[in-house]
């Protein structure tokens, strides 16, 4: 049976463990295994005699194993020490032979015996590891070692001179078939010479993300064999009949001294039969790039560093032209799309002139670019970006007037009720102001007064929710022409139009909510602010022209996509974010959207404080609680955040926050490492740790969850603005759309465990009623490793993009932005959206003119899978179709 890009490991890897573990990196196919890339390729090895050792530096030679001896130690454990010496390898080097120890220790028995029946007294070994000093004698202590079968060598080593030369380590001979040893023959010779021993250990090798179950080494074995298996059946059986006869010391008289090199090009053109290329190949000329298959030779077969790092350069930009092009294909493909032009702006303009605020320069440009995106007949498809505070409300409250303005409706979608319900009660107060009941809403406010209250024929129950209430019934079978709107902003009526504004959530009563689906569904224009309940199939607003999509990268692209079902035809989309994305990511991650920055803060924000708190100073941390004391007798709140919700929690509350700590980052720790560390403080500890605090008694604390419902969310919120429950000790799950003006200190354990942008996020909550506030970072972190350094990073500044910069640096762009993005799913491995932005720059020229060129890529077949592919694997990756 052939071996394919699809083939499973498991069809041709005999050893059920090995699968298992490999299974376990997310490697199951040919493709997994071959786009398992290495992170770093280690230096070539010297080969050295013993004498010519310089210690601390890497080296490797030849030599037989003198005698084995096994200690108990004191405590636990045992410590394996083999002396060796390098003699015939010495003097082929023109070297007097040394002696040297080998050095393991370990607390498994098995181990220890495994390796001792390997160093069996004669064995011949060739070593690779790091010299070192004990008892003045030379030892190196867990090195690697491959046992060498002695025939094999007896029969290498002839009686000419110069095939005698070892040189470097570095022969030509091809690996013959390797034999069992015969006094033990359970065990196998892991070489048939010393020279192929030595290209072993003394090639670059690569190094991969490993874990407890596979190493590195066994990692690069699999993915070797499965290079092997595609380059077909005849080079099976040329490798079989070289081995057969195999590549004695003649060839060297020869001159067949390129029979390695001969035969790795026979390979990587065998290979290359098996995977063919993807990108075109003019494009490939122009930029010096591998073809595919040699890449992939390259990347896990390395000869130098040169070829590993020009492997690394072609791949991404494979990567890159893939991702544009799927890019480009989605942006041409909206547009095509049929759209309703919004293009009265009249009560757009309204809504702006009654702010009691001026808006800064950049909202104003933003809402002109919505605008005149909204007034076309093809679907807009905006992302805004903007800093925590920033404003992006109101931007979206203006597109929303346009929509309705012209007999439309909108609809704003948030990720929690929370949030939701923030962006009812704020658009809301917004509508009311603007028609004129501002004051009556704001005197019902301080009242107190939660029973009953009605906007514009839409009457909110005790229970929050907006219903419809003696709103006129909207003709032509239930479709609205806007009519009314028309009428009003013509000057035919003294008030401004009925705007009513629905709240939908999943956690509503069923009559409530049958009211709400009913007034969208009617077509009337209005605004509905939702939860996920939007994108179910029972709602329907027929009339919709409009998406806002809060806090986009919670939400996947299939739910975005449901949107486009509940009209007639496809609603203008604007996507909005306040974690800092650079504009290189952007270009990257939403290449497929027009871009807006909001980068101005509101008048009347004072800047944040950000302070470090090493959890172990005491002191600083009694001074720290006194501080947020002071600050709640003067009627402000805290915030207390902590990663775990409970002490029997795993993790934070996954649902709600992603991979929100440094298990994204690559700290170079090994399992034992990681089990080391302090384990993470529970929101349940926090609180009463607090609670038991000189510095609040008397003081009402209140805890929050994503295990909360959320009518419980809701009472928790209430308490906490209105002062009953001062402070509040959550998860992350108040990270975004949370607004409570009184808010001022924000505390967060574990401060070093989390990503730069969520800790920006998180600061965000606090200072947005115009107070000083600050943010304290609690950290176990040991000063000067990178976990510190990145708390460096966000005391140190409160620019987004800067940290979103920093961010990217230290981890992934698919962490920064979330899984759903471009995270480990993702098909892009080694593109790199800070370094590489030359190359998505080339990519995006490239995939806009192969579009241009031919829209369904006919013409190269290849590129048109690899596309397809992508973005079948990457459906949450793509922001729209």
């Amino acid at each position: 049976m052939s071996t394919t890009w699809q083939t499973p490991i498991s069809s041709f890897e005999t050893n059920r463990r090995r699968v298992g573990a490999l299974k376990s990196l997310g490697v199951v196919s040919v493709g997994d295994a071959l786009t398992y890339y290495p992170f770093r390729v280690t230096d070539p090895v010297p080969a050295r005699a013993l004498r010519e050792a310089k210690i601390g530096e890497n080296m490797a030679f030849a030599a037989h194993v003198r005698g084995v001896r096994v200690f108990p130690m004191a405590r636990r454990g045992f410590r394996l020490i083999a002396d060796v010496d390098d003699g015939d390898f010495a003097r082929s080097r023109h070297m007097d032979a040394s002696m040297a120890s080998l050095v393991f220790f370990s607390y498994r028995k098995s181990y220890v015996d495994w390796i001792q029946r390997k160093l069996h007294e004669g064995a011949l070994l060739v070593v690779a590891g790091e010299p070192s000093v004990y008892n003045d004698r030379l030892q190196f202590t867990h090195p690697d070692i491959l046992t060498v079968d002695p025939a094999g060598e007896q029969l290498r080593s002839r009686s000419s001179e110069e095939a005698a030369e070892w040189d470097d380590g570095f022969g030509t001979e091809q690996p013959a078939v390797v034999p069992q040893s015969p006094t033990m023959p359970n065990l196998k010779y892991d070489a048939a010479s010393v020279p192929e021993a030595m290209r072993h250990v003394c090639r670059p090798r690569p190094v991969y993300h490993a874990n407890s179950r596979i190493s590195s080494e066994h990692i690069h074995e699999s993915i070797e064999k499965c290079m092997d298996r595609l380059c077909g059946d005849e080079y099976a059986a040329a490798q079989a009949a070289r081995a057969l006869h195999g590549a004695d010391a003649s060839d060297a008289q020869h001159g067949e001294f390129d029979a390695p090199q001969a035969d790795r090009q026979a390979r990587t053109e065998a290979l290359a039969a098996a995977i063919p290329d993807i990108m075109p190949e003019a494009f490939r000329m122009e930029h010096g790039l591998m073809h595919r298959a040699e890449a992939f030779r390259a990347i896990h077969d390395p000869q130098n560093r040169d070829g590993f790092n020009k492997a690394l350069r072609t791949l991404r930009y494979e990567e890159a032209l893939i991702c544009q092009t799927a890019l480009v294909q989605s942006r041409d493909s909206s547009r095509k799309a049929t759209a309703t032009a919004c293009a009265d702006t009249r009560l757009k303009d309204d809504f702006v002139e009654s702010l009691p605020f001026s808006l800064t320069d950049g909202q104003r440009q933003v809402i002109a670019d919505i605008s005149d995106d909204m007034a076309r007949d093809y679907p807009m498809q905006r992302l805004l970006q903007g800093e925590v505070g920033s404003g992006k409300t109101v931007v979206a409250v203006a597109a929303m007037m346009q929509a309705v303005g012209s007999g439309k409706q909108a609809v704003l979608v948030a990720p929690t009720q929370v949030l939701a319900e923030q962006h009812y009660s704020s658009i809301r107060g917004m509508v009311d102001r603007m028609c004129g009941t501002g004051e009556e809403a704001d005197e019902n406010a301080k009242s107190g007064e939660s029973q009953t209250k009605s906007t514009h024929h839409a009457v909110v129950d005790e229970s929050g929710q907006v219903t419809s209430g003696n709103a006129p019934e909207p003709q032509n079978g239930g479709q609205s022409d806007g009519g009314q709107v028309e009428k009003l902003l013509d000057g035919q009526s003294n008030s401004l139009p009925d705007i009513p504004v629905l709240l939908l959530t999943g956690g509503m009563k069923l009559a409530a909510r049958r009211r709400v689906l009913a007034q969208a569904a009617s077509g009337k224009p209005c605004i509905v602010v939702a939860t996920h309940a939007a994108f179910s199939k029972t709602f329907q607003a027929p009339n919709l022209a409009l998406a806002v999509i809060d806090e986009q990268h919670r939400f996947g692209v299939e739910q975005r996509e449901s949107l486009n079902a509940k009209g007639s035809t496809a609603p203008h989309l604007l996507v909005m974010t306040a974690t800092p994305i650079p504009r290189t990511a952007a270009m990257t991650w939403f290449g497929d959207l027009d871009i807006s920055w909001l980068t101005e803060l509101p008048g009347g924000r004072k800047p944040i404080r950000t302070f470090v708190v090493p959890e172990a100073n005491g002191p600083l941390m009694a001074e720290m609680f006194g501080l947020i004391r002071k600050r709640i007798d003067a009627g402000e709140r805290a915030y207390v955040v902590c990663p775990r919700i409970d002490a029997d929690a795993k993790d934070a509350d996954d649902a709600e926050v992603g991979s929100a700590f440094d298990a994204t980052y690559d700290l170079g720790e090994d399992d034992e490492q990681r089990e080391q560390r302090p384990p993470l403080h529970s929101v349940a500890e926090i609180a009463e740790r607090l609670r038991s605090l000189p510095q609040f008694a008397g003081i009402r604390i209140a805890t929050l969850t994503g295990r909360d419902d959320d009518e419980t969310k809701s009472q928790i919120m209430a308490d906490f603005e209105a002062g009953v429950t001062p402070i509040l000790v959550a998860t992350t799950v108040i990270e975004v759309g949370v607004d409570v003006a009184q808010a001022s200190c924000m505390v967060i354990f574990d401060a070093d465990r989390y990503g730069l942008s969520q800790l920006h996020q998180l600061r965000g909550r606090v200072g947005r009623g115009g107070t000083e506030s600050g943010a304290f970072l609690i950290s176990r972190a040991p000063e000067g490793s990178d976990a510190a350094k990145r708390l460096d990073v966000i005391a140190g500044t409160l620019d987004g993009a800067e940290i979103a910069q920093a961010d990217l640096e230290f981890r992934g762009a698919g962490d920064v932005l979330g899984d759903a993005q471009s995270g480990g799913k993702s098909g892009l491995k080694l593109l790199r959206v800070v370094k590489d932005v030359k190359i998505i720059e080339e990519a995006r020229a490239e995939a806009a003119k192969l579009v241009a060129e031919d829209p369904t890529l006919q013409g190269y077949v290849q590129l048109a899978g690899a596309v397809l592919d992508f973005t079948r694997g990457n459906e949450t990756f793509l922001t729209s179709n």
